[in-house]
């Protein structure tokens, strides 16, 4: 079984590093009311599993009936393939329609079902990013007509995906790369109950996983399973180095040859391609200045990027204006 499964968090209490947003769900649940909530931030930082948290303190054994779970990533990448093959949707399918207006008719559906035992049902969309502009503005609609039934909760990774129309009728909710002592700690507590016959991981190996994590704890307990039940933990670093990391090096080098048309490119790439939010490129790019430079500037330019883009600023306009500041600091 997948360590992510097994120690995946079944109450509010058992969620790590998130105490603000937690503190709100927490008393959301207790007085039976919610707005509806965009949940943003990096992965593997507890958006998911706090609704599911919030689903079974709200609901108890009534939460699959009031929750329905859309995953808006595999729909709009499969297409009506999807539609057709997922026993949730297929006999909703209708085969002459297109995506869209079948996601509208499935949602629309879905919206109709009356709440069980409770005033409003929750309507969940993960990875919202994914959502496109016209299926956006169909959620906006139905969103107005269905409000005294529903609530809608969007989980993502890149709040400035999310159109100002939803935006505005949302309370957004951040949930932040966990700290590396908070993920220390968590690990030690599972390698002490998962025993193994094999070698385990030292401490320093330890932290290791926890820094090629970057905050994802979900990604540092897969890290540790591989670790202990092979035997081995190394090359971590080597493993976390992906394509997206390559693209954000070149873009530093773009930047630092006075490039800045180029840099802009390559880093918008890793949002709109890669699916990456503002936040996970400043960080590919924290690691990449703090292992090449280090220089207090980019430090200060980082920071003040990420502030900016935590207060909803649209990330692109952002990361377009970190890339000429960085430029004057390298050049």
């Amino acid at each position: 079984m997948l360590w992510i499964e097994r120690y995946r968090p079944k109450e509010f209490r058992e969620i790590l590093g998130q105490e603000p947003s937690i503190r709100l769900l927490s008393s959301f649940a207790k007085n039976r009311t919610l707005p509806h909530l965009i949940l943003t931030g990096p992965h593997g930082t507890g958006k998911s599993v706090a609704v599911e948290c919030f689903a079974r303190t709200l609901y108890g054994e009534n939460r699959e009936l009031n929750t329905s779970v859309f995953q808006t990533a595999d729909l709009f990448s499969q297409g009506k393939a999807f539609l057709e093959q997922d026993e949730r949707y297929a006999h909703l399918y209708q085969k002459n329609l297109s995506l869209i207006n079948n996601f509208k008719y499935i949602i629309k559906w879905y919206a109709s079902l009356r709440p069980l035992d409770t005033e409003f049902k929750l309507m969940v969309f993960e990875d919202a990013h994914t959502l496109t502009f016209d299926a956006q503005q169909a959620l906006r609609r139905i969103m107005e007509r269905s409000s005294g039934t529903c609530r809608f909760i969007f989980t993502t990774t890149n709040q400035s995906s999310i159109i100002p129309a939803i935006a505005s009728r949302c309370l957004p909710l951040f949930f932040a790369p966990l700290d590396q002592d908070v993920m220390l700690q968590y690990l030690r507590m599972i390698k002490e109950n998962e025993p193994t016959d094999k070698q385990g991981c030292s401490e320093d190996d330890l932290e290791l996983i926890v820094q090629a994590a970057h905050g994802d704890m979900r990604r540092a307990m897969l890290l540790l399973q591989v670790a202990l039940e092979t035997g081995k933990c190394h090359s971590l670093f080597e493993i976390d180095q992906s394509e997206t990391a390559n693209v954000s090096a070149l873009a530093v080098k773009a930047i630092k040859d006075g490039d800045i048309r180029n840099a802009v490119r390559r880093l918008e790439s890793l949002m709109i391609d890669y699916g990456l939010s503002g936040s996970e490129v400043l960080e590919q790019i924290r690691i990449i200045t703090k292992r090449e430079y280090n220089h207090p500037a980019l430090a200060i330019a980082l920071a003040d990027a990420e502030l900016r883009m935590l207060h909803g600023n649209n990330e692109f306009v952002q990361i377009g204006a970190f890339a000429t500041k960085v430029h004057t600091v390298l050049s």
